[in-house]
């Protein structure tokens, strides 16, 4: 059996290497390493696979989000409603525009928004809010749509962790994760499901005027060069890192079965076991499984997770502390009763290796330790 890994970006490169590898070359023997025809051409695919009308490449996931609100025009002060249980960057740019972070709790199936707690979070000053599409499926964004609606609010999507996945409204039409709110974002770090060599990102779009704004900000507010029309950023996907992604994106489909493949072995696997919750698919939304995200009920998830690791087997916890509990983000505002889901996922949320190239015995081998070690207790 080979060696497990959480991710394996090595085995997924050995199937694209001749591609990569002549790309890469030419990007350095034609010297075009910033914004160069590379870049503009995996925008273009990526439009297309996406179904959008705009994609604005920039440097990685956090500076996305931080671009897509600077472009919306938020103020300090303005209130931005997003989810407690999820990774800091989604809090982190709105703290660092001095807007003003409100966290509500998320489902306890699905891991996203709750749309109730995200009702009740609405005040005057609220502004917009950030769907977290949670560990590869949708959020529920016909819901989030209406409340945006109803309070003039926009709808920035956080979608680093979901790439690939389908939205299905209630009248059957589709749409990709990302593109549904007034302005969705990416992130293209190598784990992600469709992850370059280093740091990217994009922002996606169909409102024509919002990509304009964007695509200055992203490059120090120019449009012509060194006229500044707005305040910008530096925030540019270099082009070794767009040749990488277009030699992955044709294949993404191809690595979210992958990934749906394992998430059903470890699902079938687990089924009989009444102290493991396996992840759930919401009805509105297929999964592409960035991370599989066990719930386990009255089992020791620390010793469990160590217990694992002396077994070679690489795993983690997504995530050990709520986003309100954490240093930077304390406000006396939040009351622990506002957060029950949160508080109690994370006690007993652990991830199992998930990636394209995992094989059965590696699957049968993970498996059967988290049972053994169960079945003992």
């Amino acid at each position: 059996m080979k060696k497990i890994q959480m991710v394996d970006l090595k085995g997924q490169y050995q199937q694209i290497k001749s591609q990569v590898d002549q790309s890469i070359q030419e990007v350095i023997d034609q010297t075009a390493f910033i914004n160069g025809p590379q870049v503009k051409a995996f925008q273009s695919a990526f439009e297309s696979y996406l179904g959008v009308k705009h994609v604005i490449p920039c440097a990685n996931g956090t500076d996305a989000l931080q671009i897509a609100m600077m472009g919306l025009k938020l103020s300090p002060g303005d209130e931005v409603i997003t989810v407690d249980f999820t990774f800091a960057a989604t809090v982190e740019v709105i703290a660092l525009l001095k807007l003003t972070p409100v966290l509500v709790d998320v489902e306890e199936d699905s891991f996203n928004m709750n749309i109730e707690s995200l009702k009740k979070a609405i005040t005057p000053k609220t502004k917009a809010i950030v769907p977290v599409h949670l560990f590869g499926q949708c959020a529920n964004m016909e819901a989030i749509l209406a409340v945006a609606k109803e309070h003039d609010l926009y709808v920035i999507e956080d979608n680093a962790q979901a790439i690939g996945a389908d939205y299905i409204f209630s009248d059957g039409k589709k749409q990709k994760a990302g593109t549904i709110g007034n302005v969705g974002t990416t992130s293209f770090f190598p784990s992600k499901n469709l992850g370059c060599y280093g740091d990217g990102g994009a922002i996606m779009t169909n409102d024509d005027d919002l990509a304009h704004t964007l695509r200055g900000i992203v490059n120090h507010g120019m449009y012509e060069r060194y006229y500044h029309d707005v305040v910008g950023v530096n925030s540019r996907l270099d082009s070794i890192q767009a040749v990488v992604l277009s030699a992955k994106l044709p294949y993404l489909d191809r690595y979210c079965n992958a990934r749906r493949a394992a998430a059903e072995f470890y699902n079938a696997a687990f089924a009989g076991c009444d102290q493991i919750t396996t992840p759930t698919t919401s009805e509105f939304t297929t999964h592409v499984f960035h991370q599989y995200t066990l719930k386990l009920n009255g089992v020791d998830r620390n010793a469990l997770h160590q217990h694992l690791l002396s077994k070679d087997i690489p795993c983690a916890i997504y995530y050990p502390v709520p986003l309100h509990s954490q240093k930077a983000y304390r406000d006396n505002r939040y009351k622990e009763d506002d957060f029950v889901v949160t508080n109690k996922l994370v006690q007993n949320v652990i991830s199992l290796p998930m990636h394209t190239e995992l094989e059965k015995d590696q699957l049968e081998y993970i498996t059967q330790t988290v049972l053994n070690f169960i079945t003992k207790l």
